[in-house]
């Protein structure tokens, strides 16, 4: 691939990770309610679930993808599940500020999956590798450097689009002080992100 096709390829990729979507919403809302620093594990679920679609189109497992698309029904219910259920809990969390405790250090791995679940299930991460992808990257002159490149690339990238969504949510949060003003962002985040759940489901 020459520099001029990597470049285009990233310059694709940044303008569909940047776009709103319903990660980007979960992002934002999951921030609003208790921060950034909490939020990194469904980022990194995001990343990875876009890497293994990555993943697949290189190695040519596309249509074998496509043969488990009961798998892939169940992964995206699961995700949406999942994200109504975080809705369910930013509705009901009390009017303050969280504190950091043994149970919510330990809920990263269930955010993690939460993450991965809703980029597997996402029509739209979906479309962009198995029908846009092919027409950026020459995948017949894959090379598993040119691969491993890519994929780096992917995960800054994305990881750049998602931490910007989040570090803008938590720029806002400061602003939140008092128990009147934090009830209204749990409620309406939890909103948000219940919204999320019911795109993602209402597509493909």
């Amino acid at each position: 691939m020459t520099l001029s096709g990597f470049l285009l390829f990233c310059g694709v990729y940044a303008m569909a990770t940047f776009s709103p979507g319903p990660a980007a919403a979960a992002i934002v809302a999951r921030t609003l309610a208790v921060g950034a620093r909490r939020t990194v594990p469904f980022i990194l679920g995001i990343v990875t679930g876009d890497l293994v679609w990555f993943a697949l189109v290189a190695l040519g497992l596309v249509a074998l993808a496509q043969n488990a698309q009961p798998l892939f029904l169940a992964i995206k219910y699961a995700g949406v599940a999942y994200l109504l259920w975080l809705a369910w809990k930013l509705w009901t969390a009390p009017a303050a500020p969280p504190q950091e405790s043994a149970a919510a250090r330990g809920e990263g791995w269930k955010l993690f999956l939460g993450g991965l679940a809703l980029t597997l299930g996402n029509a739209k991460v979906m479309v962009f590798f198995v029908s846009i992808l092919p027409l950026v990257v020459d995948l017949g002159g894959l090379t598993p450097l040119l691969a491993i490149e890519l994929a780096v690339a992917m995960a800054v990238i994305l990881s750049a689009a998602m931490g910007t969504y989040a570090l803008a949510a938590a720029r806002a949060r400061r602003f939140i002080a008092s128990p009147r003003a934090m009830r209204l962002v749990n409620r309406g985040t939890g909103a948000v992100m219940a919204g999320a759940a019911v795109a993602v489901a209402a597509r493909g």
